[in-house]
């Protein structure tokens, strides 16, 4: 029996674009992310980053390009006419954790962290809450399966997302300022969680502010100016030996900020 070709990268980005009206967001974006890579995107407010990974699981549809995903292929179409089938199976690949949470407010921990896979992968309610509490223990949170979200601190909200993003047991984890909306004392909570999937060898592409995360946690950098993905490197590379001006301008301004 022949056996399937692999994809040589976890996820592979070719040509995208994305317009919102007149303004281009992104410009024939090209990029590859490897089996457990961590992958930072940093640059300007409004340099498209999030907007880029919004695009990776087409919560922002694409007008041009094509994304693979563990294998899935999704091309957009200008006229925005897309595969459904395709799109879902892509984003079965990916957990996404927001800027701004979007936990539901009127369901515990727990039912926040097993609604997607009893309504999307179909699983029983006894399934889906052996994994529920599996992923809160992961997290730190089993004391916490019964509490709703206002009573949490914002750290621990942030644990509850990437263990409700877990939930659907991707192959790509997505975070778009994980850390941006949290104390100083609540990022390590966090990001203890997050250097733990590193360990176990989960894709990572995250969005990012803070230079100090993206110079300690990534494998690789992608600096963005004006939506278009102008350098990437290793840390050591992007931060100390930038190629490009823009990256240079970018990383002295904040070198010089008060």
């Amino acid at each position: 029996m022949t056996q399937p070709i692999q994809p040589s990268s976890m996820v592979e980005v070719v040509d995208l674009e994305k317009f919102f009206g007149s303004l281009q967001a992104i410009k024939q974006a090209s990029f590859t992310v490897d089996i457990a890579e961590v992958v930072c995107v940093i640059g300007r407010s409004g340099s498209g980053k999030s907007t880029l990974l919004r695009c990776l699981n087409f919560l922002e549809q694409p007008h041009h390009g094509s994304i693979q995903i563990d294998g899935v292929w999704v091309m957009a179409r200008p006229d925005g006419r897309v595969d459904l089938a395709q799109i879902h199976a892509l984003r079965l690949k990916t957990g996404m954790v927001f800027q701004h949470l979007n936990l539901f407010a009127h369901r515990t921990v727990l039912e926040n962290v097993i609604e997607a896979p009893i309504i999307v992968k179909k699983m029983t309610i006894a399934e889906a809450t052996d994994l529920g509490l599996q992923l809160l223990e992961k997290v730190g949170l089993t004391d916490k399966k019964d509490q709703y979200p206002s009573r949490l601190s914002g750290g621990q909200q942030q644990r509850v997302a990437i263990a409700r993003a877990l939930a659907m047991q991707p192959k790509v984890m997505l975070f778009d300022e994980p850390t941006s909306s949290l104390d100083p004392e609540l990022i390590a909570e966090v990001l203890g969680v997050m250097r733990q999937l590193v360990e176990e060898g989960m894709t990572m592409i995250i969005v990012t502010h803070e230079m100090d995360f993206a110079r300690n946690f990534a494998d690789r950098v992608i600096f963005m100016d004006q939506g278009h993905l102008v350098e990437a490197g290793s840390p050591t590379q992007i931060f100390d030996q930038p190629q490009d001006a823009r990256t240079r301008q970018f990383l002295y301004a904040l070198d010089h900020q008060n």
